[in-house]
């Protein structure tokens, strides 16, 4: 099975999920609106944990909210995480998970890293 943060809206969002599809593969692919679902600060550790990032690497730092909530680089993991799980449009996307891996769709051909 293969899991994607997904966000219609979102250009990046679409293209992993269409480059997935395209691959004609057998597993099916679970879309989860991580804007509707948000993920818990446990759900953001452990995909933090799989990408093997730290939590600022996971964010859309250019975001207005992400200043306007006095976040940095350079604040600590816990605050970060925390600031993700009550405001999921900081999360970057999309994110897509296989086994116990997970990339970033940054661009959306390095989801293809890890399956």
């Amino acid at each position: 099975m293969i899991t994607i943060w997904h966000n219609p809206k979102c250009s990046k969002s679409r293209q992993t999920l269409e480059l997935l599809q395209a691959r004609g593969t057998e597993e099916t692919i679970v879309q989860r609106r991580y804007l509707e679902d948000v993920p818990s600060p446990t759900d953001l550790r452990v995909t933090l944990a799989m990408l093997g990032l730290p939590a600022v690497a996971m964010m859309r730092t250019k975001e207005p909210l992400f200043k306007e909530l006095g976040l940095s680089q350079e604040s600590p993991e816990e605050e970060l995480i925390q600031a993700m799980a009550q405001n999921p449009r900081l999360i970057e996307r999309p994110i897509v998970f296989k086994d116990k891996r997970a990339a970033i769709g940054r661009p959306p051909e390095k989801v293809l890293d890890i399956l």
